[in-house]
């Protein structure tokens, strides 16, 4: 296919593909899915190898949070049966870190719901950063706290705190139909300011909430503008007690082909699967190692995942390698960038740059993502008690019938007696 051969070669020189070519990936058929798949591994594989990087949450507050996403389950007015507790002290929070990173994980998201910090919870979550990086070297520290004040993400990376992320999550035409309590605007100051603190940025989007292709596309070439170093990809997860209950939209080859576009749009980032690929990726999450180098351990926010020791086993089987401490994530030209610059976007770089990948999304679950956050929305939850998962199995899975049976509240692991999945 003359389209693929134009994207992987554009994907090895680091160009940008035009709208129109990023548009025909999401168009392709599922005739030509794995063909798809097997342009874009070319270019993972060109700037990335066969590594994937771990990830792992530690939500630091959960629930309760003032901002109306209507994807989130720590949402205003949400409904959804999760875990609420207000913040982990340092020496808690990095216990739960130790479950991830004994399970392999490279970098730790800490996660708070909320608008945004106050003075003080910066002050905290810099006691837990120093905690987490005490007893733990090498370690990656990803900080998730919503829209942040003028000196925040400089006082952050004072802290020892190497990224920070802030998902866009959808364009910014339709960006007013899921969120009012906030704008477009104040994500991408965010995302700026920790760029000019010199943390990595990390900033992605949240797909399945009623968009269209050229929504996806939008905001996935806002992103390659902005130059995060991480890009996590966010599956809304709908869950019950939220406006978004009902939003069934994708199938496993729609996850993928999105999942391609930003890896042509973005060849040399981090692109990092993050909420939702368990309910929507199901059992092809293995051929989306092919399109992605990242994931998140175990649970998410405020929603269960795959069990830790099934996540490696699925990386080794697929043929990947778990990314050590003593390796770089990104190519050696935006780590270097990275390196002499401080954080922030290095002409031509591509869609990301400097230093390393970083949470996963604010309103994805992992840091992010979907539903579950409140500005640092999570992960991917819905109330689903043993009798509905197992009226829930018996439906389909196909686009626009619920898959209830595959979401689970968090009830384990931070904020918990319990311990984690990881």
């Amino acid at each position: 296919m003359d389209l693929l051969n134009t994207l992987v070669d554009k994907g090895l020189r680091r160009e940008v593909p035009t709208r129109e070519e990023a548009l025909a990936v999401l168009a392709t058929s599922d005739d030509d899915l794995l063909d798809v798949v097997a342009a874009a591994g070319k270019v993972r594989r060109h700037w990335f190898g066969r590594r994937v990087k771990l990830n792992y949450l530690v939500n630091l507050k959960s629930g309760l949070c003032p901002e109306d996403c209507s994807y989130c389950s720590q949402r205003l007015g949400s409904t959804a049966g999760i875990l609420k507790y207000t913040w982990l002290k340092p020496d808690e929070a990095s216990r739960a870190a130790a479950a991830g990173l004994a399970g392999g994980a490279k970098r730790v998201c800490l996660v708070a719901s909320g608008r945004g910090p106050t003075d003080r919870d910066v002050d905290r979550v810099s006691d837990t950063i120093k905690a987490i990086k005490d007893g733990n070297e090498g370690v990656e520290v990803c900080a998730c706290l919503g829209l942040l004040s003028d000196g925040q993400a400089d006082r952050l990376r004072e802290a020892g705190a190497d990224a920070y992320n802030h998902n866009l999550n959808t364009s910014e035409a339709t960006y007013g139909d899921i969120t009012t309590t906030h704008t477009y605007a104040d994500r991408v100051d965010t995302v700026r300011k920790a760029h000019a603190a010199g943390l990595s940025a990390c900033s992605g989007l949240i797909a399945g909430m009623g968009e269209s292709d050229e929504d996806l596309v939008d905001v996935v070439f806002s992103l390659r503008e902005l130059d995060p170093d991480s890009v996590p990809v966010n599956f809304l997860i709908p869950f019950e007690g939220t406006p978004l209950a009902k939003e069934w939209n994708l199938t496993p080859q729609r996850c993928l082909r999105i999942l391609a576009m930003v890896r042509f749009v973005c060849p040399d980032v981090e692109v990092r699967i993050a909420g939702g690929r368990e309910v929507h990726l199901r059992t092809m999450q293995p051929l989306a190692l092919n399109l992605a180098n990242s994931i998140f351990l175990g649970d998410y926010l405020t929603s269960e995942g795959q069990a830790g020791k099934a996540d490696l086993e699925m990386i080794a089987d697929a043929g990947f390698e778990v990314e050590g401490t003593d390796q770089v994530t990104l190519p050696q030209h935006r780590s270097e960038a990275g390196a002499s610059s401080g954080c922030g976007s290095h002409e031509g770089a591509g869609c990301g740059s400097h230093g390393d990948g970083a949470c996963g999304s604010h309103e994805g679950p992992t840091c992010g993502s979907q539903a579950g956050g409140g500005v640092c929305g999570s992960g991917a939850a819905a109330e689903a008690g043993a009798g509905v998962a197992a009226e829930a199995g018996a439906v389909a899975a196909q686009a626009g019938e619920a898959r209830t049976d595959l979401v689970a509240v968090r009830r384990r692991g931070a904020g918990t007696d319990l311990a984690p999945n990881a």
